[in-house]
């Protein structure tokens, strides 16, 4: 049995959807970061600074998720999301899967957050940076890593939805737009949504 600890609508959102994706069974274990007063501390024994995404197969637990869609798609090879070892594609997929973390995410935080830094100073760079990378990709490949969707998708698409939509950080660029359109349209981002709404009733709602 897997288990699926996440949030609704947040960071674990890219690896529900990669759940779905790959027709996985599994147990959501939804965990409220907004709560207040914080997580609770038992949780540290799963993530050990309490956030969002982890899962826990058969007794063995990994955290981040660049970490989680690596280890999904090895374990779960069927479904053709990655590349396989002696693939070409493999090198992209690794550098993308570790982009939405090390890179995406945080210029898009701090971005949101207003936050005034020296881009050489940090190793995820500047904001700008990010988003001429993304639309050099996305404009150039109908998909992260080229014609085929795979993992690396849901973690990038879900992530520009995020900063798009709900964060209102982001610009909602020709490139991007017509990159969410190919994405979003697919049945497990759906039911990801859909399972997501539903918990999203039982948790402290978002404020920014």
């Amino acid at each position: 049995m897997l288990k699926f600890y996440f949030t609704p609508f947040s960071r674990s959102t890219g690896v529900h959807w990669l759940l779905e994706e790959l027709g996985i069974p599994h147990e959501p274990v939804v965990i409220d970061i907004r709560q207040p007063g914080g997580v609770p501390e038992n949780y540290r024994a799963i993530q050990p600074n309490k956030k969002v995404p982890a899962i826990d197969h058969d007794g063995t637990v990994v955290t981040e998720r660049a970490a989680i869609c690596q280890y999904l798609t090895e374990v779960f090879p069927q479904a053709g999301l990655a590349p396989l070892p002696g693939d070409a594609k493999r090198s992209a997929f690794l550098t993308w899967i570790v982009y939405c973390d090390s890179v995406f995410d945080p210029c898009l935080a701090a971005h949101a957050q207003n936050m005034d830094y020296r881009p050489s100073a940090f190793s995820f760079g500047s904001f700008d940076d990010m988003m001429a990378n993304l639309d050099k990709q996305l404009a150039r490949h109908p998909f992260a890593i080229g014609d085929t969707f795979s993992a690396v998708d849901t973690q990038l698409a879900s992530g520009i939805h995020f900063g798009i939509n709900i964060l209102k950080a982001m610009p909602a660029t020709p490139v991007f737009e017509a990159y969410l359109g190919r994405c979003m349209t697919r049945p497990a981002f759906q039911r990801a949504m859909e399972r997501e709404g539903t918990a999203a009733k039982d948790v402290t709602p978002m404020s920014f």
